[in-house]
């Protein structure tokens, strides 16, 4: 079995594939000062199995595209939509986030949580603001620095990871160099990344194994998972996700 499968079986079963809250979520929307009334048209890009997506149905008088690569957590999403009555507001695309069908001008909000590292934060901004109207809104997070210095250990380890990783000043100012105008920014707390990620995670390892047979790739993802963790833990106050909100000037 391919590492990229076994990625799939240990995540896809998981509320969410990486850092987030439905509280962060909702408080992104917050910052948008969006009318909850008003039709809207979303595109939710890297959805995963739909923690976000869902949350923003919930709350909005939507119609949310959410798009994910991987067709297995879209299908988590559609069952989860369907359990909670919500199948009529969400449609889901299989494909990649740097070939999207979307038409220019046609959504009103542009959301991605913990997904725009697939192809890069400046390609993401860049590339996504022809599919929003003039005066729509961006809600992005993005893997951000909070210290102007770091121990070389972590600098190394996101370096390699994502080597786009930078302040968030820098990242402002790719929004503002790229036709957008920030309007709010906040910074994931600890609880996202430990009560909300690692830790799920962390309880799926044992039967993710099992499943596998504890293979030696199996294994390898446990351990490379588990290194990630353990850096969060030591160096949490040097790094996060930030939550970028934006509007698409004329």
């Amino acid at each position: 079995m391919e590492d990229y499968q076994l990625l799939i079986d240990l995540h896809k079963n998981a509320n969410r594939q990486g850092p987030g809250g439905e509280e962060e979520t909702k408080k992104a929307l917050s910052l948008t000062k969006i009318d909850s009334t008003l039709p809207l048209k979303i595109a939710d890009i890297g959805c995963g199995t739909g923690a976000s997506t869902l949350t923003l149905a919930r709350l909005l008088n939507a119609q949310i595209t959410a798009v994910d690569f991987l067709q297995d957590f879209l299908e988590i999403l559609q069952k989860k939509a369907k359990s909670m009555g919500l199948s009529d507001k969400i449609t889901t695309i299989a494909c990649s986030m740097d070939n999207l069908p979307f038409e220019d001008a046609e959504y009103d909000i542009i959301w991605s949580e913990g997904a725009v590292y697939n192809i890069g934060f400046e390609k993401g901004v860049r590339d996504w603001k022809r599919y929003l109207k003039v005066g729509g809104l961006l809600v992005v997070s993005e893997i951000t620095w909070l210290t102007l210095s770091r121990p070389l250990e972590l600098e190394k380890y996101w370096e390699n990871e994502y080597p786009e990783i930078g302040i968030a000043s820098s990242k402002i100012n790719i929004l503002e160099n790229n036709g957008y105008s920030p309007i709010g920014y906040f910074v994931l707390p600890e609880h996202c990344w430990l009560d909300n990620y690692y830790k799920p995670m962390e309880n799926r390892f044992k039967d993710f194994l099992n499943q596998n047979d504890n293979s030696e790739a199996a294994q390898a993802i446990v351990d490379a998972e588990i290194k990630e963790i353990k850096l969060y833990e030591r160096y949490k106050t040097y790094y996060s996700y930030g939550v970028y909100i934006a509007k698409k000037i004329n």
